[in-house]
């Protein structure tokens, strides 16, 4: 196993990143605008390529909550200071929603459905970014889901209680479907308030209530088209899955929520508080990780800053995330 001193590779991080966010800048952009224009936005598109497939990241905004819901085991002190070291805030982490929209064989195949409104005011910029590149909810074929949590579901149901994906099919892990839809899911464990878990689960069973009579669904573990695999990563959910993109010699790890953010969860090892069983969940990280690490692999990071691109190395202490340098 390759393994890499940490203070090297913290270091090549912080380069990466800074030449991400540069790159996200239209150039000139800090100095040619009037004092007196409006602020454009910011794009939340991404295209690449895996092989012969084209991948483009689709931003469905923003979510967030208390830094310790997704370190659930970190030492408060030591917490604060890693945030602190990383120029983010120690009382609110802020998580991105990466979708991915796959070309294969003639068919647009959206992975996550995102989270619509269902976790707060920032959400629900999918349909936004779709016809950014030319596209609508109509151009879907397929919408596949890594689990059923509403973050991942939320943009399948219209407000006014419709299929948002008018022509497309949807594919659910089948063990996430049986918890979270068929039955009253037990979501003690999560460490929110009460109320949050309630309208969590309700949230649910309301996002998927369009599509509940024809629900594709699948084992963690199948290939659901060629160019398009599935991992099993049981732990967080009863049937997470994350997805491997594959085309000739090139692959694309989509992680789902093996990790929230990479500061807490990977270059620090710390639990997210949501995972269901956390032992499970820890095994999925290190067996996922640990492949995407040997390979090389790129990755992508659903709650990752966007756009989520980067890879996985080994280090003498654990892991450590480096962002893809950004491409035009």
């Amino acid at each position: 196993m390759l393994t890499i001193n940490r203070r090297k590779i913290m270091l090549t991080a912080v380069a990466g990143a800074s030449g991400t966010l540069l790159g996200n800048l239209h150039p000139g952009a800090a100095f040619a605008q009037p004092a007196t224009s409006a602020p454009a936005g910011n794009a939340g598109h991404y295209r690449f390529r895996v092989g012969d497939i084209t991948a483009t990241v689709l931003s469905d905004g923003l979510i967030g909550g208390p830094p310790k819901v997704y370190a659930g085991d970190a030492p408060e002190g030591e917490l604060e200071e890693v945030l602190r070291r990383a120029f983010l805030p120690t009382d609110h982490m802020t998580l991105n929603l990466n979708t991915l929209l796959l070309e294969i064989g003639g068919r647009r195949i959206l992975l996550e459905a995102g989270a619509g409104s269902t976790m707060g005011p920032n959400g629900g910029r999918l349909f936004e970014n779709l016809r950014a590149i030319g596209l609508s909810a109509d151009d879907i074929d397929l919408v596949v889901v890594s689990h059923a949590h509403p973050d991942h579901v939320g943009n399948l149901r219209t407000p006014d209680g419709g299929r948002a994906f008018p022509r497309a099919s949807v594919m659910m892990p089948r063990a996430d479907w049986a918890f979270f839809v068929e039955n009253e899911p037990d979501l003690s464990y999560m460490p929110v308030p009460e109320e949050f878990r309630r309208r969590f689960a309700a949230d649910i069973k309301r996002s998927v209530q369009p599509v509940t009579q024809d629900i594709e669904l699948y084992e963690a573990g199948a290939e659901l088209l060629p160019g398009l695999t599935t991992i099993a990563a049981t732990g967080h959910t009863p049937g997470m899955a994350t997805f491997l993109v594959h085309s000739g010699g090139d692959q694309l790890l989509l992680t789902a929520d093996l990790a929230y953010h990479p500061v807490v969860n990977i270059d620090r090892n710390w639990r997210p508080g949501p995972d269901r069983d956390q032992e499970a969940a820890a095994a999925a990280r290190r067996r996922i990780f640990d492949q995407a690490a040997v390979d090389r692999m790129l990755v992508l990071g659903f709650h990752y800053p966007f756009p989520g691109l980067g890879r996985i190395l080994r280090t003498d202490t654990g892991y450590a995330w480096i962002p893809a340098g950004w491409q035009f």
